[in-house]
């Protein structure tokens, strides 16, 4: 089955990367799925400019044609995300709203940051925006506390066990999720 590892945040000087990637290691370290590391700032998507409904898929631009071929290529999808302002970035939003057939019938988790809440909020309202595409978010995922601490020299992620003890249960939640999923597709 195949993952893709969602970095989020398209700012400059953002941790995400970081975080991103060390997740995506241990995704294809633990074995359960296949991860792909997806930028959405590789991407460029402008605020929504499509003329017609995302679920129509006749994409004019083609920004929107790659975006289109990145999502509908994964089974499951892991949106490692801060938290702005108590809420998913614009960023997470708009790349949400560019497709919609694409994001069906697959699940999803956070990977969120942030201050003292780890970004929790952000997830919490990134959870109710993802069931309006049919996606299945997880109850379980990965809150990493004042993230900017637990880097290395050379701005690489560290760790604490709890963070990959979360990271692994969610992604044996996914696993099953994915697997059922797949048949409504």
């Amino acid at each position: 089955m195949k993952l893709q590892t969602i970095i989020c945040s398209t700012r400059p000087g953002r941790i995400g990367p970081s975080i991103a990637h060390w997740f995506n290691s241990l995704v294809n370290d633990q074995g359960t799925f296949s991860s792909e590391l997806v930028d959405l700032a590789e991407f460029k998507l402008p605020v929504y400019d499509e003329a017609n409904h995302p679920r129509m898929q006749k994409y004019e631009h083609e920004h929107t044609k790659a975006w289109s071929a990145s999502v509908n290529k994964a089974d499951a999808y892991v949106f490692v995300i801060p938290e702005y302002n108590f809420c998913p970035p614009p960023s997470f939003t708009n790349a949400l709203n560019y497709v919609y057939n694409e994001w069906n019938y697959k699940p999803c988790g956070f990977v969120s940051y942030g201050g003292v809440s780890g970004g929790l909020r952000s997830a919490q309202v990134a959870k109710q925006l993802v069931t309006t595409l049919k996606m299945m978010p997880m109850v379980e995922g990965v809150m990493v506390q004042m993230p900017w601490e637990k880097l290395d020299d050379q701005r690489n992620f560290l760790p604490a066990e709890h963070h990959t003890g979360s990271a692994n249960a969610m992604l044996d939640e996914m696993a099953k999720w994915a697997t059922a999923l797949k048949s409504l597709r």
